[in-house]
């Protein structure tokens, strides 16, 4: 987009100077400004919301925010929606202080209407870019060792919101993972579709709707009567461990049996391939997993795949009991890496 402004390289993308910006509060109470979205760096896009870089340069010269914002192209009755679980969002993430989720900075509304939500830059690369990427590189899966680390950072994020919150995180995967540098910082992130849980770790309110996402639904969330608890997140985090082991979607590994051939247009491929009928019988249920072609060194992780994604909710942990079998787990490999030498 052309602009007459004056353009300051900082060297991860350009930002005019004399910018339109949209002045709001941060969570600190220092006054803070929010670039026009075209002068933002753009990270990604969901339902409704894009979401951008914002460098904030200045006196403070402070860390760079993720700025969600809403999708102004939306229609009308699709705009107040977004806008309505934008602004729950916010309310969500002020009352939430933890490394491994991305916290609240700011929330304002720009000068289009739309709803700003400033959170902490956790990364710029989500888990399931990485994923992607590590596909097109023709690798197979992340090491044991990066899994396992994932697996404890975003259980300890999930522990903290059901048992300090009371909050079910509602809509886990790979998407809703956020990765600094060399899986240096693990965050999750996006809590817009988040429930309110009771004494007992059910989601409180009757009325209240489980988004998710398709493919990562647990049974019970896909059946009129099903009753959701915290472990609606414990089925779908283990599908998303499932996701670093295969590099594949859950349930729709079938749409990669063609990467061998030659290529297609996009624009050429048909649904006449997808069998509709087996993928929702699939849903809710373990997707299949090859031990063996993994290796040994991935047995852990192999088998808090397995308890995790157990049909029956009660059979799964929680993620309480996810992050202690994986401190421990943690604790015992320090414990034989290390070196005795007897004088």
């Amino acid at each position: 987009m052309a602009s007459s402004g004056t353009f300051i390289d900082d060297g991860a993308f350009k930002t005019p100077k004399n910018a339109r910006v949209k002045s709001c509060v941060s969570s600190g109470g220092t006054p803070v400004t929010i670039p026009a979205s075209p002068f933002m760096k753009k990270l990604g896009c969901g339902t409704g919301v894009n979401v951008y870089l914002m460098n904030r340069m200045g006196k403070l010269n402070g860390s760079p925010w993720a700025v969600k914002k809403i999708n102004t192209k939306c229609a009308t009755k699709q705009l107040a929606v977004y806008q309505k679980r934008l602004n729950e969002e916010a309310e969500v993430l002020k009352g939430i202080d933890h490394p491994n989720i991305v916290g609240f900075r700011a929330f304002t509304t720009a000068k289009d209407g739309s709803k700003c939500l400033a959170m902490e830059y956790g990364g710029e690369q989500s888990l399931n870019d990485l994923i992607e990427k590590r596909k097109e590189d023709g690798l197979k899966a992340f090491p044991a060792a990066n899994i396992e680390k994932v697996a404890l950072h975003v259980a300890r994020g999930l522990q903290y919101l059901h048992s300090e919150k009371k909050l079910l995180h509602g809509d886990m995967k790979s998407c809703n993972v956020v990765i600094m540098g060399d899986f240096e910082t693990v965050k999750i992130c996006d809590v817009g579709v988040s429930l309110q849980l009771d004494e007992n770790m059910r989601v409180s309110d009757p009325k209240a709707e489980y988004i998710g996402t398709e493919p990562w639904k647990p049974k019970e969330a896909l059946e009129e009567e099903g009753q959701i608890t915290d472990k609606a997140d414990i089925f779908a985090y283990g599908l998303t461990l499932w996701e670093m082991m295969t590099l594949a979607m859950p349930h729709l590994e079938m749409l990669d049996d063609d990467d061998d051939e030659e290529e297609v247009d996009d624009d050429s491929m048909e649904e006449e391939g997808f069998d509709e009928d087996a993928y929702y019988q699939k849903l809710g249920t373990r997707p299949v997993l090859d031990f063996e072609a993994l290796g040994s060194s991935y047995q852990r992780t192999v088998e808090l795949f397995y308890l995790c994604t157990n049909e029956d909710p009660k059979m799964r942990p929680s993620a309480a009991q996810v992050v202690q079998a994986l401190e421990s787990n943690a604790q015992l490999d320090k414990t034989s890496s290390e070196v005795i030498v007897i004088d």
